[in-house]
Parts: structure tokens; C-alpha cells; sequence
């Protein structure tokens, strides 16, 4: 196994985890909808319904970061050292979910049902946008310089520095806050599929999930089509053949048509996108549409990380000095900590297959207002 090998499958596993992730923001979406039930069991179904899968959206992200770190520690070093104010923000909006579920029905609480689901509320919307924000400084790049001959400098051993800001810039960048508000719309458009998938008995629910869906949807493609041309007008940076990093105008629209079988990909998740969203507005009683807007998006998000991090692309670029700027053979862990992490990975397809199983039980019946009304477990 060659070291450029690893670190392509490793940005190939990055890119599966970042194409799961943004499906499971789903979630998300769904939390943000809570405060606008009026109607308790409504309500309450919806809560169950998405309680049953934050884990997976918690998880993900921790499994997302933990493998930056073993496969690619400069970037994990730079972004999450360097624009802590960025990551710090989101860790505290997906640390006020996990304990809003646990507490928010919990005999006792004084604080009631609606403030934890405010809580969810700001890490649905929060989260999202923030995530989105994060992805796209690895597009747009960031105010940050790398010096790894600081590693053996006893007076100033950090390898990363940052602008004075520490990631608040990147919020306050319009392009990134474009993708920020496309990944909140979609995961609220998914939010809205999963719910006609897995509520059942309530035609009020239903006719609410149904309209929600549908603006959702229009607001998301208004959106995306924005990000898709800023990005693929955007210039991006390349590894040139002497090993500098040049400014490439159209990087990265350049990649998909060049990298063909990643643009194909782009097009087929589209495409399944909106075929979800013109059925269902026209067939009312169709349930599978999460499906067809899950695989569509694992598809895009999984050729965007594709045109971001190969055929010689800097997917970290840095806007003081592009010569710091971070790619996958720049910013890799070494050739045995590579092998050895490969090695482990064997292990990936089990868990997938796990979570597939699991799922699939949970939502072998569909939450029913009679389910709610005769107790059990509930969030």
C-alpha cells in the first residue's frame, strides 16, 4: 500500500462520513419543527419519531472528527485548533441536544416540556447552519498559516495560526452562510419526507408534514442553486507539477468534468432530489420519498468532497498564504498509522450493516396516535 493510495481511500471514508452526516441532519430538521405543533400528540409523535435517531446524527459527527484526526491531524489541527469559536459553537448546540431528549419528559422537571424543546429548536437550526458554515471554509478557504518548523521551536511550538477572530470570520461570510442556510433547508425538507415515511393515523399531521415539505423544498433548491454557482464559478487552488499551490480559476467545477464518473454522480443525486419532490406533491399518500432524497443526497455530498479533495485540489485553502493551504498529501498522517487505521476500517461495513438493522426495526411500524396514548417510552 502507497502512502498517496491511503490517503485517497481516507478521504474517500472522510467523504462517506460527511455525505452520512449531512443525511442524518434530518434530524436536525425535524427539531426545528417541534415548536411549531401545536397539537400535543402531534407533537409528541414527531418527538418520538426523531427520538428515536439522534444518536446517529451525534455519533456521526464524533466518528467524522475522530477520523480527520487519525487520517488527516494537520487539518483537524488547524480548523479545530484554530477557529475554535466556530467548532466550540456547534459542540455546544449538539451537547444541549443529547440531554434535551433525556430531560425533557422526565418526572420533575421544572422547566417543562417547551423550554427543552427550544433547546432542540437551537440545535436544529443552530447546528445546521454552523456545519454548513464549517464545510464551506473548505471551499471559500480561511485566515489561517501553517509553519511546521514551529513543531521543534520550544518558544512557540504551535503549527497553526489563526486569525484574531478564531472562526467567527467564517460566520460572518455570506457564501458561507449560503451553505449553512442550504444544509438547514435540507435537512428540514428531510425532516418533512421522514415524517410522512414514519407517522401514521393522523391526517392533520400528515397535511402539515405535506406542507412543510413542500416550502422546504422550494426554499432548499433556491438555495442550492445559489451555492452550486458561486461554487463552481469560484476559483479554487491546485498542487502544481513542482509542488506549488496556484490560484485555478473554476477548480472545481474543472474537477467534476474532468474527475466525469464524480459529476455523474452529482447529477443522479439532483435528479433523485427532485423526482422526491415533484412525486410527492403530486401522489399525497406516497411514503418513500425519504429514500429517494437520502440516496440523492449521501450522492452529491459525496461528489462535492470528491471535487474538493482530489485531482490535486487544496481542500483547506488558506486566503494569507496559499503556500500553507492543506491537502491530502500535505496534511495526511504517516504511511503506518495510515496502514494500521486501514487495516481497522475492515470493521466499517459490520457497523453499517448494524445501523441498517436497527433502523429497520425501529421503524418496522409507524408511529400512531394510539401508540402515544398508550405511554411506554417516550421522549
Amino acid at each position: 500500500m502507497e502512502l498517496l493510495h491511503l490517503q485517497q481511500y481516507w478521504w474517500l471514508l472522510i467523504s462517506v462520513l460527511g455525505a452520512l452526516l449531512v443525511f442524518f441532519l434530518f434530524v436536525q430538521g425535524g427539531q426545528t419543527m417541534f415548536l411549531g405543533t401545536r397539537d400535543n400528540v402531534a407533537r409528541q409523535m414527531m418527538v418520538n419519531s426523531i427520538g428515536r435517531k439522534w444518536e446517529l446524527t451525534f455519533t456521526t459527527l464524533v466518528v467524522f472528527g475522530g477520523a480527520f484526526f487519525a487520517s488527516f491531524p494537520l487539518f483537524y489541527s488547524t480548523s479545530f485548533g484554530g477557529a475554535y469559536w466556530l467548532w466550540i459553537l456547534i459542540l455546544l448546540s449538539f451537547i444541549i441536544q443529547a440531554f434535551s431528549y433525556e430531560f425533557r419528559r422526565k418526572p420533575g422537571n421544572i422547566f417543562g416540556t417547551r423550554f427543552y424543546d427550544t433547546l432542540l429548536f437551537i440545535n436544529g437550526s443552530l447546528g445546521c447552519i454552523l456545519l454548513g458554515v464549517a464545510v464551506a471554509t473548505m471551499f471559500f478557504g480561511a485566515e489561517f498559516t501553517v509553519t511546521k518548523g514551529n513543531l521543534v521551536d520550544n518558544g512557540v511550538p504551535v503549527i497553526s495560526q489563526w486569525a484574531p477572530t478564531h472562526g467567527l470570520e467564517a460566520i460572518l461570510s455570506w457564501p458561507n452562510l449560503l451553505l449553512g442556510f442550504t444544509v438547514l433547508f435540507l435537512a428540514r425538507m428531510q425532516a418533512s419526507f421522514y415524517f410522512l415515511n414514519n407517522l401514521s393515523g393522523d391526517e392533520a399531521v400528515r397535511l402539515r408534514c405535506r406542507k412543510e415539505m413542500t416550502w422546504n423544498s422550494v426554499i432548499f433548491v433556491v438555495l442550492f442553486l445559489a451555492f452550486a454557482a458561486v461554487l463552481f464559478t469560484a476559483d479554487g487552488y491546485s498542487v502544481s507539477a513542482d509542488g506549488k499551490i496556484v490560484l485555478t480559476p473554476y477548480k472545481y467545477l474543472t474537477n467534476l468534468v474532468e474527475m466525469w464518473w464524480a459529476g455523474i454522480m452529482l447529477v443522479v443525486g439532483v435528479v433523485l432530489v427532485l423526482y422526491a419532490v415533484a412525486i410527492a406533491m403530486v401522489r399525497p399518500q406516497w411514503r418513500a420519498g425519504i429514500w429517494f432524497t437520502g440516496v440523492g443526497t449521501v450522492l452529491v455530498i459525496l461528489a462535492l468532497f470528491f471535487a474538493l479533495g482530489y485531482n490535486s485540489t487544496a481542500y483547506y485553502p488558506s486566503l494569507i498564504d496559499p503556500q500553507c493551504s492543506l491537502t491530502i498529501e500535505n496534511s495526511s498522517s504517516s504511511l503506518f498509522t495510515l496502514k494500521v487505521m486501514t487495516y481497522v476500517s475492515v470493521l466499517v461495513p459490520f457497523v453499517v450493516a448494524y445501523i441498517a438493522y436497527v433502523w429497520h426495526k425501529m421503524d418496522a411500524r409507524p408511529i400512531t396516535p394510539d401508540e402515544i396514548a398508550e405511554g411506554g417510552h417516550q421522549y
